[in-house]
């Protein structure tokens, strides 16, 4: 059981990574649904930026986990950057070019990790980086009993998703910038009337939300997967992705509920694989419980109507200072 809840938190942070990344870009007003392609483009860039540096007789464990984050950001970052353009500054449908991000970031990633990481001895090298580098546990949280299994043997992305977490619901509640961006999620035409650079925060926190959704992508190859790159791993990091919008839902686009709520998702979607003697049509359906879930918490919050529980207010719609 200690090591069900261990692979639960390992699973959930990468929604977590994921369902931040969107509330930061939907505090802006922009709902992104290319999250799903734009957490591909991080898996792809992880592994190319891991390959750069791991492919040495002796890799500097180091240098590794810092270069897979920051390829993984950098190359996730520039797929939110486009949306940003697209979306800010020529104000296209939002629904429409999420959508087309997520088509994009897809393909790119099955083209990029076949054509361009898995040469020649990669795969090996992406293996040994996953499991003495990112996963690499703190030294005797062994003898710890289940406190130790659970939190402490996790790898380092799980725990930079925590922090990430915090330090987005600091920023969000406790700060000048967190307020300002709220403004702008609300109503941006008065915020840009008070002086606060409507255009600025948008790009800044679209392409900072992708740079940290991108990073899930990296925690599921190489922290969940200890670097195994399977043949269908865009498909798989995709389905994370949906559910990683459906996880801003369910926490109330709250960073601080989403460490929670990425728990409670982990442990429901490898539920299934748990439990044996069930047919592939209960498995199914147990995949579907963290879809009903949400549209639950939808209905519900729906119903009671306060404000704090609802999305910000100019979400979806594009802003033009000229329309004011």
């Amino acid at each position: 059981m200690d090591v069900f809840f261990a692979n639960a938190i390992s699973f959930g942070v990468i929604f977590l990574f994921g369902c931040v990344g969107e509330i930061l870009t939907e505090k802006s007003g922009h709902l992104n649904l290319g999250i799903p392609g734009i957490m591909c483009m991080g898996a792809a860039g992880g592994c190319f930026g891991v390959k750069l540096v791991a492919m040495g007789e002796s890799p500097n464990g180091v240098l590794v986990v810092i270069m897979g984050i920051l390829f993984a950001m950098i190359f996730a970052g520039a797929l939110g950057a486009v949306y940003g353009f697209l979306t800010v500054s020529l104000r296209s449908n939002q629904n429409v070019t999420g959508l087309a991000c997520t088509i994009f970031g897809v393909g790119f990633t099955s083209f990029f990790l076949n054509n361009v990481v898995l040469t020649e001895g990669v795969s090996t090298a992406l293996s040994y980086a996953g499991l003495n580098f990112f996963n690499a546990h703190i030294p005797g949280t062994e003898n710890l009993g289940w406190f130790g299994t659970i939190f402490l043997r996790q790898g380092v992305l799980a725990y930079l998703a925590i922090v990430i977490a915090v330090i987005a619901a600091v920023v969000l509640r406790y700060t000048k910038a967190g307020l300002n961006l709220r403004a702008v999620g609300e109503n941006p035409a008065t915020a840009d009337a008070v002086g606060i650079n409507v255009t600025g925060y948008k790009y800044t926190f679209i392409v900072a939300g992708a740079a940290i959704a991108g990073l899930g992508g990296l925690c599921y190859v190489m922290g969940y997967m200890n670097g195994i790159v399977g043949s269908t791993v865009d498909q798989t990091i995709q389905g994370i992705g949906w559910l990683s919008i459906a996880l801003v839902i369910f926490t109330l686009w709250k960073p601080a509920l989403a460490i929670v709520g990425s728990i409670v998702f982990g442990i429901l979607y490898i539920l299934s694989s748990r439990i044996t003697g069930i047919s592939f049509e209960q498995i199914q359906l147990l995949n579907l419980i963290p879809y009903i879930v949400t549209i639950l918490v939808l209905i519900v919050t729906s119903i009671l109507g306060r404000r704090e529980m609802q999305p910000p207010a100019s979400l979806g719609l594009s802003y033009f200072r000229e329309d004011r």
